[in-house]
Formats: structure tokens, sequence, C-alpha cells
């Protein structure tokens, strides 16, 4: 008997330590933003707006010339902030749109709020489109987003969700959460036995389940067109999430696999600056 104890005692040590350790892990550094589009000659204001739970995000808000102009929303991937979308903004600037890049909860100067998860990334969108929505020059009928990794995982989410948005591209959107985790590093083999109930416990504190979550279910329900951009050497979220996502979505998705580009290089690509303009412009003319 006291060997079975001991072994349950093992066991339930065992999950609780993979369990605080998972949410060590889950934290992710807040570092505000070292560059800002006047580093591109790019005028633009800083902003604050709110968001779900009673907390503000801080985005650059870059209008353009023209008034009643489509506007685009820019996101960044988990652990970055809005410096990181500025090679998009020097590519979609000269074509016209208004553009709105933020930093998600949790991250750069956004407030905290316990902890980041794809969920309150989408929330953070729809934040950023009813702040579009208050701007008199931006033509509310016709906006789109650009998010990278988490960030077009949750711009999926949010476009299922909100049918304002009726052009979406993302950059390395993994297709599952908790596929992606374990691509991340949960799934080394001495965490395997306690991910299961671990998983639960993360879905707990995100308050969805991750099946519902997932970007390859919510796809079905977006109304507009989805553009999924992916680097083919991409070794965070692997290619082959781009194309489940464009199976999942049963034709409204148009589906770009880069050679020789990774996670963090698509915008690099001497050919996306053409690929972004004649999407974004089908979708929000």
């Amino acid at each position: 008997m006291a060997w079975a104890l001991g072994l349950l005692g093992a066991l339930i040590l065992y999950q609780v330590v993979v369990i605080v350790l998972t949410t060590v892990l889950w934290r992710n550094r807040r570092v505000p933003s070292q560059r800002t589009p006047e580093s591109l000659g790019v005028p633009f204001s800083d902003v604050r707006f709110p968001t779900a739970n009673r907390r503000t995000l801080h985005g650059w808000w870059i209008p353009c010339d023209e008034t009643r102009r489509p506007a685009l929303i820019l996101v960044h991937g988990w652990g970055r902030n809005a410096e990181r979308m500025l090679p998009y903004v020097a590519i979609l600037r000269p074509m016209g749109y208004h553009l709105l890049a933020f930093d998600a909860r949790h991250h750069g100067a956004s407030d905290r709020d316990g902890h980041a998860s794809m969920k309150k990334f989408s929330q953070d969108i729809c934040a950023a489109l009813d702040f579009l929505a208050r701007q008199a020059e931006v033509d509310s009928g016709r906006l789109g987003v650009l998010g990278l990794s988490i960030g077009g995982s949750a711009a999926i989410h949010a476009a299922a969700h909100d049918a304002r948005l009726r052009a979406v591209v993302t950059v390395g959107a993994f297709a599952h959460p908790r596929e992606a985790m374990l691509e991340m590093g949960f799934g080394k083999p001495w965490l395997a036995p306690a991910m299961p109930f671990v998983f639960r416990f993360m879905e707990w504190r995100v308050g969805a389940r991750f099946d519902e979550l997932a970007p390859e279910r919510q796809i079905t329900r977006v109304a507009g067109r989805v553009l999924l951009i992916h680097g083919e050497r991409d070794t965070v979220v692997p290619a082959s999430d781009a194309h489940r996502l464009a199976r999942a979505a049963q034709g409204h998705t148009e589906l770009c696999v880069l050679p020789g580009r990774g996670h963090s290089d698509v915008h690099l690509e001497p050919t996306l600056p053409a690929r972004l303009e004649g999407f974004f412009a089908a979708m929000l003319a």
C-alpha cells in the first residue's frame, strides 16, 4: 500500500510541476517598440482604444491622404509588438490604405490582462474594428486584416465572428492551437503524459475548448475571403498547416506557399507586395 501511495504522490507532483512549468512558459515578454513609423518617414499618431475586460490597447494610427478609403489592421505575433509590422507598413502604405497597427494585450505598451491567448488576440482585432468604425475618413464597409503567426490565426477567428472583415491575410498561421503548442515544445516526450490534463487546464484559463477555437474550424465561417501565405521552410508552424486551412475552407481561400521562406522572413519576398496589392484591391474594391 505504501508503494502505491508513493507512486500516486509522485504522479500528482509530476502533474503539478508540469502545470507550473506550462504556466511559466505561457508568459510572454512585454517589450515596447523601439522604432515607430517615423523611422520609415511615415506620419502617424499614437492612439489608445478600449478592448475586452475594460483594458486598453496601444496602437499606431496611420491614415492615408484620402478620405473614405479602406483600412487594414496589422497584427503581430506572439511575444512581439507593433514594431514587427513596420515592414508591412512600408509595403502597404503606398497602396493608399489607412493602417492601424497595435499591440495585443500583454504585449508592447498595451494593458496586461492575466495572460495572452489567441482568443484575446481575436477580441483585440474586433476592438480595432470598433476603433476604425469611429474614424470619419475610413470607409467602414471596406476593412481588412493582415496577421502574423498567432495574429493570423486570431484574424481568422475574428473574421468568423465579425462580418466587417471582408479580407483576411495570414502569414504563418497555425491550423490548431493544441498542435501548434506541441510543435513549439510542449510535445517533448517527458511532458507527453501530463499534457492531456495540462491542455484542459489551459482551456479553462482561456475560457474555450481548443477544438472550437481552432482556425481550421473557424475558417469555414468567414464571410470574406482569406489569403493564406506561408513560408515553405517554416520550422515554427509547418507549411502543412496552411494546406490544412485551405482544405478546411472549402474553396474561399487563396494559398500562397513561398519557396525558401521561413516563419519570419516572408516580408522579404520580392513577389509579396504585388500579391498583397492584388488581393486587397480585389476584396476591398
